[in-house]
């Protein structure tokens, strides 16, 4: 039995340009013609025809479907499990997607809610880049500090905010005034901020040994977004984002192995 293009595309659910397509690429030509002239599809086309549309649907290009068309025992299973692979990644990445939409649901719902001058007087310029926020999620979704940060952060009141900000901007004078005065990153007043620093995110967030230390003081050097959370550009120099992880690294060897009870008392 034969069918025209237009059967073939209702019961398909594909447009007949699709079918048209696909005879052009070579993929599925019809094996008749009707004595007008007309496309027709055989049994065997429409088994064919399956086998693209399964495979479109799992994602595979038409390029890649012709090949395993060409060869479907040698072809198809290898492909199948490389998918298989592919989908299994993008399944697990769509899912620490959604735990970072329901995270950041649960933080406009029980946040802080700030009018825009409010929020411009407790933050200043500092801003949050959602697309860094994001990233920092994923990196960091199987962390307990990570959770835990995310939980105080959420937890803090309008007042916390303040005061939690007003000390980064202290510190914050403190490390320019050291950077302009070339005090050496690694001398006694740079470590000493860089021990403020770790024991402000402790109290603050989450527990920061020296090694969570050093790995949050590298992303200020790989990654401008993240040290713009500690300094604003406006206040930036050239060389301080590198200047404060090196101070970061000193102390942290200056300090390897202190876990002092002090941590995360407000």
């Amino acid at each position: 039995m034969s069918y025209s293009v237009g059967q073939v595309s209702a019961f398909a659910r594909v447009t007949v340009r699709t079918l048209h397509h696909y005879d052009k690429a070579g993929l599925l030509s019809p094996s008749d013609r009707s004595r007008a002239g007309y496309r027709l599809y055989s049994e065997a086309d429409l088994v064919r025809l399956q086998q693209i549309l399964f495979y479109r649907e799992l994602g595979f290009s038409l390029d890649e479907i012709a090949v395993i068309l060409r060869e479907p025992q040698v072809n198809a299973l290898e492909q199948l499990r490389a998918r298989q692979r592919q989908l299994s990644e993008e399944i697990a990445r769509l899912q620490r997607l959604a735990e970072v939409a329901e995270r950041a649901i649960e933080v406009q719902q029980s946040g802080v809610s700030l009018t825009p001058q409010e929020r411009f007087e407790v933050f200043g310029e500092i801003t949050f880049d959602l697309s860094y926020a994001t990233e920092a999620e994923l990196k960091w979704a199987h962390s307990e500090g990570q959770r835990e940060a995310m939980a105080r952060a959420t937890a803090h009141t309008k007042e916390d905010w303040r005061r939690l900000m007003g000390e980064a901007a202290a510190w914050r004078a403190e490390l320019l005034a050291a950077f302009d005065e070339r005090e050496p990153s690694d001398g006694e007043r740079a470590m000493d901020l860089a021990e403020e620093h770790r024991l402000h995110i402790s109290r603050w967030f989450t527990s920061c040994p020296p090694d969570m230390h050093r790995r949050i003081a590298d992303d200020f050097v790989a990654d401008a977004r993240a040290f713009a959370l500690v300094v604003p550009p406006s206040q930036q120099r050239p060389g301080l984002a590198a200047y404060t992880c090196n101070a970061v690294h000193a102390n942290a060897a200056r300090h390897t192995g202190d876990r002092t009870d002090s941590e995360g008392e407000d």
